[in-house]
């Protein structure tokens, strides 16, 4: 069991970006020590914040919430979450008896915590969708350099490592003391590791999984249109060559961008249950159709051996990497639970790990026979983009056109889905420069510019790097410390359980472990792209 020792209360996170913010001014009901205040200056209450990790004030500063936007002026406040004057003491008592979560008003101008209405359900569709993706369909690739006893046992050690990790970021997303959530992954970065330190470690990673992942989602969405297109216009004799590849990145950009333009993360819990069905049901139909078939002709299991004992060693990190890369999404873990409702008798890490574990058993349902099934049908002769290619490359003859056209489809459907739980974050904190800057939320023709600046900008990115789904190694590398390091040094400054107990050597060893990994994959995966070569055709899409 993790050993939790209680720690000094939690403030409210800092500002992602400014720390020149008014001080807010703090109700009756907040709870601060009278040894942490000093007497208010021009209208304002200045705190000094006690730091989680010592036992003294570390700086000067104010309060901010959350979101790391500026709370703002009292006139132009318009959430339900404030308490009105009147019932301040209904509400001080209604705190103490059940422990209520405090809220940031602008919270509810953001797109992440609009709605906090989500259940269990909501839960398990977003991390479904998020964590089951054309990544997935990879995994066979990794295993013809690990073979089939280290492919097994790695892909089980990395499943039950994040799943760990998963528990860990689920419960610390909101603090049992002071009740302070921790809505996204930056916020808790910065609270465990300081505003400075959270941001060096964990900005790029994030944003290069998102803003990765939605690029991705259009390159390969795009491309499997074009094949989908191509065989159904096989049977009714049109023209399949009507369209270029350009044209089809276009076409689904202006797709994703339709469907990017629902409100907030609740709202779109429809479209990660089509994306989660569809992750399921392409993963299903294509390990199901390749097993079927039999095992193609001249297949070998023996791990590549080839090249210099370097080459060999950068090749099972690059293989472990790809392996590292398919159980990404833990990144959004922080914000589907954000969107829940949460109080002492009801915390949402209860309905959070709920939907988690349903999810993760459907993962393991799907990534399992994948790789396990992939490799026993292609080998060592599986194409390097995986599963989907060897399908149409070698059963493009004597499977059905209508299995291949549901596969396609399927495909289609979850990169759709997938763009959209992952650009969410990058929507909240595009929002948020402008809640910050003019203390109101973003109408809805500004949103829907904001979308579809970004959209577009993913297109130019397709468009010009499209190689880009070939560096699944070197990828699963950069996400690494957010899926399995990150979290454990998280609860260890946050949580601080025992010196030298179990937990403690845990996290610690998985922490330590995981950068380790990180720093390896990394070069393994930069030496195998300068080593083997990847054509990078700069706006050539194929």
């Amino acid at each position: 069991m993790i050993d939790q020792v209680g720690s000094n209360p939690i403030t409210s996170p800092p500002s992602s970006n400014h720390h020149d913010s008014p001080p807010l001014s703090l109700s009756p009901d907040h709870p601060i020590s009278a040894a942490t205040t000093t007497k208010p200056k021009k209208g304002h209450e200045i705190t000094f914040a006690i730091s989680p990790f010592n036992r003294s004030p570390d700086r000067l500063m104010t309060s901010i919430p959350p979101s790391g936007a500026r709370t703002p002026n009292s006139t132009n406040i318009k959430s339900r979450n404030l308490t009105p004057k009147f019932l301040t003491p209904l509400a001080s008592f209604s705190r103490i008896a059940f422990h209520l979560t405090k809220l940031d008003p602008t919270d509810a101008w953001l797109p992440i915590t609009e709605s906090r209405n989500g259940n269990a359900y909501y839960a398990a569709f977003h991390s479904l969708c998020a964590g089951i993706g054309i990544q997935a369909l990879i995994l066979p690739v990794a295993f013809t350099i690990l073979g089939w006893a280290w492919g097994v046992i790695a892909l089980t050690l990395t499943f039950i490592w994040q799943l760990y990790t998963l528990y860990l970021l689920v419960n610390l997303h909101e603090s049992p003391e002071d009740g302070v959530r921790y809505s996204r992954y930056m916020q808790l970065a910065k609270a465990a590791f300081g505003v400075r330190l959270g941001r060096i470690l964990a900005k790029f990673p994030i944003l290069y999984l998102s803003i990765g992942s939605c690029v991705a989602s259009i390159i390969i969405g795009a491309s499997t249109s074009k094949i989908f297109f191509q065989i159904v216009c096989a049977v009714d004799k049109c023209n399949p060559e009507k369209l270029t590849v350009v044209e089809w990145y276009l076409v689904f950009t202006c797709g994703v961008i339709i469907l990017s333009q629902l409100p907030n993360l609740n709202s779109i819990a429809g479209v990660s249950l089509v994306g989660a069905i569809s992750a399921i049901g392409y993963c299903f139909t294509i390990w199901v159709v390749s097993v079927a078939k039999d095992r193609i002709p001249n297949v070998s299991y023996n791990p590549a051996r080839v090249g210099s004992n370097v080459t060999r060693f950068f090749d099972v990190l690059n293989a472990l990497g790809i392996i590292a890369f398919a159980f990404r999404g833990h990144n959004l873990v922080l914000e589907i639970q954000a969107t829940m409702p949460t109080s002492k008798v009801h915390p949402s890490q209860v309905p959070m790990w709920n939907g988690i574990k349903v999810s993760y058993a459907l993962v393991a349902m799907c990534l399992f026979p994948l790789a396990i099934g992939g490799y026993w049908a292609y080998g060592h002769l599986i194409p390097p983009s995986g599963m989907l290619t060897a399908l149409f490359v070698f059963h493009s003859q004597d499977v059905a056109k209508s299995v291949l056209a549901l596969a396609s489809l399927l495909v289609i459907l979850n990169a759709l889905s997938t763009f959209q739980i992952y650009g969410m974050p990058t929507f909240d904190e595009m929002e948020s420069v402008y809640v910050r800057k003019f203390k109101k939320p973003c109408a809805w023709w500004q949103r829907m510019v904001l979308r579809t600046l970004f959209g577009f900008t993913c297109f130019f990115i397709a468009v010009a790097v499209p190689f880009i789904s070939n560096l699944a190694g070197l990828v699963g590398g950069v996400a690494l410390p957010v899926t399995l390091a990150y979290p454990c040094f998280m609860w260890l400054r946050i949580k601080k359980p025992k010196v030298y107990s179990p937990s403690w050597w845990l996290n610690w060893g998985l922490g330590i472990l995981g950068m380790i990994l990180s720093g390896l994959l990394i070069s393994a995966g930069t030496y195998v792209v300068i080593h083997d070569g990847v054509k990078f055709n700069f706006f050539k899409p194929v």
